[in-house]
């Protein structure tokens, strides 16, 4: 059953911050969960100056910063200069939007695709896209690259479900998720095209007002007729175990908080010529293997 809605979404983000008893909450955004070594490591001297000190792992694979300064509800200047500095922050207008999760090892072992070049062009899309701006915080894309490992998000109900998403079948076509249901069989290269028409279709379906709804499940009509499954679609895989993995090492975050002294740990283990961590929905940091080793 549809939920009623009663409010906008309140879902927290450097320009819209989130009171806490301990100061304000902010939302980073990481598209599929990637983050630059060079911005975790700012980030958490970041958070060192201005807030708790550490770094808070979300079932979306992205961080949040707690404990941070405000006036008037909004981030003090030097705390919101502060986190722009990351470059954890590109778009002002689509900040709340850009809730992309993929699968971790995409491009690194494994899955049937690489779905970073999608990921990359559906972030360059919805920023490109004003109406798009308008989208609830808790929208969700949900980008399997085929190996089932986030058939569960975009399969599930409620708070763990996705509103769009895809599955790769092999390394040019995939499987659109509407909602709750299977959508068109397409080429992985109209991806994002594909995927901002859509949520351009639910803006419209939505409405506006308090009432609103946040997600497609909630429509009162289908966005899209259902489409039969693909018999290529994979079952779902478990949940990426800790330790040394394909492509890499998933390093454990108890509880999902990262702290300072674990931050240190972690940004030692990372070889120098690896560019970016990956942040995933189990409470880890996948180190990739450095490009020189297995």
């Amino acid at each position: 059953m549809a939920e009623a809605r009663t409010r906008p979404d309140m879902c927290p983000g450097a320009f819209r911050p989130w009171r806490a008893d301990d100061g304000l909450l902010v939302r980073l955004r990481l598209i599929g969960g990637r983050l630059p070594v060079s911005a975790l490591a700012r980030l958490i001297r970041v958070s060192a100056d201005f807030a708790d000190g550490d770094l808070h792992l979300t079932s979306r694979a992205n961080l949040q910063v707690r404990g941070l300064p405000g006036e008037g509800g909004q981030l003090t200047a030097a705390a919101l200069a502060a986190l722009t500095s990351t470059g954890l922050l590109p778009s002002r207008t689509h900040e709340l939007v850009r809730n992309v999760l993929m699968s971790p090892q995409t491009g690194l072992a494994g899955g049937r695709a690489d779905l970073r070049g999608v990921a990359r062009d559906l972030d360059v899309a919805l920023r490109s896209d004003v109406d798009l701006s308008l989208l609830p915080g808790r929208f969700l894309f949900t980008l399997d690259d085929g190996r089932g490992d986030l058939m569960g998000r975009l399969t599930g109900v409620g708070r763990r479900g996705t509103d769009l998403g895809l599955v790769a079948l092999d390394g040019r076509r995939a499987q659109l998720r509407v909602g709750d249901a299977w959508g068109d069989v397409i080429a992985l290269d109209e991806a994002a095209s594909q995927l901002t028409g859509l949520a351009t279709a639910f803006l419209a379906a939505r409405g506006s007002g308090p009432d609103a709804p946040w997600h497609l499940r909630e429509l009162a009509t289908p966005l899209r007729p259902p489409v039969v499954p693909d018999p290529r679609l994979p079952a779902a895989a478990p949940a990426l175990a800790h330790g040394i993995v394909p492509g890499g090492t998933h390093v454990p975050v108890p509880d999902g908080v990262l702290t300072s002294a674990r931050a240190r740990t972690l940004l030692d283990r990372i070889p120098d010529d690896v560019a970016d961590v990956v942040v995933t929905p189990w409470q880890g940091i996948l180190i990739p293997a450095a490009r020189g080793g297995s």
